[in-house]
């Protein structure tokens, strides 16, 4: 579970202080800008334990602890 790969479908878990863009020039955006339960795509592996995730409101850099992967079970 702390570890995702390229493509997984992730889901938001609890929201951090903050969430910092995926963008080369990297910006702070308040925690309200996604909501806990949000659902996004891991596009790669970030140093110190960050993952770039795109989401429908954009991509961001999220901490592995505020992620769980999503199953693909049929509802």
């Amino acid at each position: 579970m702390s570890s995702f790969t390229v493509g997984d479908r992730v889901r938001l878990t609890s929201l951090p202080p903050y969430f910092k863009t995926a963008d080369p020039m990297p910006m702070l955006r308040p925690p309200d800008v996604l909501q806990v339960g949000d659902e996004g795509i891991v596009l790669d592996r970030r140093p110190g334990g960050y993952w770039g995730v795109r989401f429908e409101r954009g991509a961001f850099l999220v901490d592995t602890q505020y992620l769980d992967r999503v199953s693909e079970a049929a509802s």
